[in-house]
Formats: structure tokens, sequence, C-alpha cells
């Protein structure tokens, strides 16, 4: 009896780079989709990671939310801070960089609020370590000296309020024989005073809008965060709109210096 002939076997698929003419394997299209994925997780890793060392040690984005520094920077203002020039914090340490410059006389900065240092204020430097200063009539004096503030503004100069919160000064003093029941300073009128080692006093340039040094004190070296560089974006807050930060947006503030 002779054998029937078998069928002929189904013809290999021709490869074309690699992979079968008709299209991956199940198992190939298995890793392919792996690979994929560790692709993207090695991306997103290396971005989240390239955004935590420039955040901590390089440039930090902080919103303006009250108005002490109205003339310079205005309520719904953006700043891009450069927060290495004042030497950034180390995370999940207590040291710091070395600073590119100390703080100078007449410079915006940003620190945190010695009563919360859970918060961050904006303000400007106007003495350091050794100065000697106090305010006539709601002009401040440096060293005995009148500035030339020309970044000031005066919303309330008919009022000069007084209070508790200021009789911290008589610690500082030039003579401590001043530091008397005599001594009632005011927000317009205080000093002089001197600041000590390693403090900075500061102010709002909105002179009657502004709880800075005069309430609370210094700020302690350790607490500065860094320098405004630019307002990277501008809205107006104080509008009807619910989508204020797209329909009225302050266009002409974009790219604005802080100085």
């Amino acid at each position: 009896m002779s054998e029937l002939p078998l069928p002929p076997a189904s013809p290999e698929p021709p490869l074309i780079g690699g992979e079968p003419a008709y299209g991956p394997t199940p198992r190939r299209r298995g890793w392919h989709a792996l690979r994929m994925l560790w692709e993207w997780t090695r991306s997103m890793a290396t971005a989240l990671l390239l955004f935590f060392v420039v955040r901590s040690f390089f440039v930090e984005a902080f919103r303006i939310p009250s108005g002490s520094m109205e003339g310079t920077l205005l309520v719904g203002d953006f700043l891009l801070v450069n927060k290495l020039v004042f030497g950034a914090e180390v995370p999940f340490t207590n040291k710091r960089l070395p600073k590119v410059h100390q703080p100078r006389r007449g410079e915006v900065i940003v620190f945190q609020f010695p009563v919360d240092p859970s918060v961050d204020f904006v303000k400007r430097l106007v003495g350091v370590p050794g100065d000697t200063l106090s305010m006539v009539n709601g002009e401040l004096r440096l060293n005995g000296t009148p500035q030339r503030e020309r970044y000031v503004s005066h919303t309330e100069p008919g009022t000069d309020p007084a209070g508790q919160e200021f009789h911290w000064q008589r610690e500082f003093l030039v003579s401590r024989a001043l530091a008397s029941a005599s001594y009632h300073p005011s927000r317009n009128n205080w000093g002089p005073i001197v600041v000590p080692p390693a403090r900075y006093f500061v102010l709002g340039d909105n002179r009657d809008n502004s709880l800075d040094s005069r309430y609370w004190g210094f700020v302690p070296d350790s607490l500065l965060r860094g320098q405004p560089i630019l307002v990277y974006f501008s809205y107006e807050p104080d509008t009807t709109s619910a989508a204020a930060f797209l329909t009225h947006v302050r266009w002409g503030r974009l790219g604005t210096l802080v100085r």
C-alpha cells in the first residue's frame, strides 16, 4: 500500500527587522511594553530629581499674597527667587551652602517669618549688622543720614499708630538710658536702634501697610531664603471672575526684574 503524501509545511514568515512580517508574538509584545514602561519611569524619575535639585538649591517660585510691597510688587505677582545667593539649605540637614555674597542694603529678600517660620515673607533689606537705624515722621535714617528711598509709598500719611508691639526696640536702643518709660515708639517715629550681629532689619515698600521689623524685630541670618529675580506671571486677583488668572493677566509685568 502506498503512503499518502504529507501536506506541505507552512512556510516561515519572512523577517523584517528581526520580527516576523505577520507581527510580533505575544511574548515579544509583553517585553516591548515592559521596556517602554521602564523608559517612561526612568525619564519621570530623572525629571523629578532635576526638579528637586533646582527647587532646593537654585530657583523656587513664590506668590505675593499681600500689598506690603505695593509699588514694587503687587498682589497676584509670581516670583522666581534665587536661593543660591544667600546659601541654600541642604535638604534634611541643618547645613547651608556658602553664600554667593552677603545680603546688601536696598535688596529685596525672601525669608522665613521669625514669628512663624512656616510662612515666607518678602521685604526690602534696610539694615545690616552694626547699622544704626531710626525713623522720623516716616523718613528712614541710616547711621544718622536721611535716606532717599524712591521705591517707598505712603498710603496713610496722616496716621501714626503706636502700641506695645513696638516696645521690643528698647533692648536695642543706642543709649540704654533711653530705654525707659519715656520711650514711646510708633510706626513712623522710633529709634535709634542698633542692628545686632547676624541679624537684619527689613521694611515693606508700602510703609503704611506692612507688617515688618518695626513690629516684630530682626530677621536672623539663618532664616534667609533668597532674592527675587523677576516676575514670571501676574494677574489681578481682586476681580469677580472665577478664572481671573486667565482673563486678568497683567501682561506688562511678565518678565519684570525685581529691584
